[in-house]
């Protein structure tokens, strides 16, 4: 449930999925959403880097943004297959995702890494969308609160804001798993992410978007978009499915 007159963001990640016959995907979600909707809402797809020009393209003068799924914190240089926010606000993108889990995982990003590339998104004039998240058993630890607010904490540029950063909360468990935590265990992990905004950077807190994403689905995004503190979702693999992803950013109508 966005408040403090927060606006809700829908984000696609289409994380290492889609070749050039995949921007109607694009296309399609751009003509499916309809004016009343994006009233409402921010509308954001990130596609392979390889097809961020096409998809630019492609929402040309729509509400639709694009975005990037990771990037270098530097600007240029000697970094072989490495691609950065200047790069990516070059070609029309005007977010990027720091820090996914995936990332973290599989790539051995920290969580000072993620802070130099925050600030890199800033630096090139995006909005850069920090991830943090817990693992099945860091939760059965009863540690989530913990990690989340400590990747929050160190991640986080000093001077953050509303119209520079968004935060997403997802649950390592819960991405591409089909398990969702109750929306009480959501609610309980935003406040607390919350909070700790609002001592980090003060009244600007209420104005930074937190974002939900972990197996959202048409189905259920209703009910995870109505949650205190939930101003909208970061979406996997149904934001591949134009009908899907739509469904979902529907949540908001009415």
């Amino acid at each position: 449930m966005a408040s403090e007159g927060r606006r809700p963001l829908v984000a696609g990640n289409w994380k290492m999925n889609g070749l050039r016959s995949s921007v109607p995907i694009v296309e399609a979600i751009r003509d499916g959403l309809s004016p009343a909707l994006t009233d409402k809402i921010d509308v954001l797809i990130c596609p392979p880097a390889t097809l961020i020009s096409s998809c630019v393209a492609a929402v040309y003068g729509s509400p639709v943004a694009i975005g990037g799924q990771n990037l270098h914190a530097r600007p240029s240089g000697a970094f072989t297959g490495s691609i950065s926010a200047e790069m990516f606000a070059d070609l029309g993108a005007t977010y990027v995702i720091v820090g996914h889990s995936e990332r973290r995982a599989y790539h051995y990003e920290t969580d000072d890494g993620v802070h130099a590339k925050a600030l890199g998104a800033r630096r090139a004039g995006l909005r850069g969308i920090i991830c943090v998240g817990e693992t099945m058993e860091e939760r059965q630890q009863g540690r989530a609160l913990d990690i989340v607010r400590a990747q929050l904490a160190i991640g986080l540029p000093k001077g953050a804001t509303g119209e520079d950063t968004v935060i997403a909360y997802e649950p390592v468990w819960a991405i591409g798993s089909g398990r969702t935590p109750t929306a009480k265990e959501i609610a309980e992990v935003h406040a607390s992410l919350r909070e700790m905004l609002d001592k980090l950077v003060g009244e600007e807190a209420h104005k930074i978007r937190i974002l939900y994403g972990g197996s959202v689905k048409p189905a259920n995004a209703r009910e995870l978009m109505a949650v205190e503190n939930v101003d909208g979702a970061l979406v996997g693999g149904a934001s591949l499915v134009a009908e899907d992803f739509l469904g979902i950013c529907r949540a908001y109508e009415g």
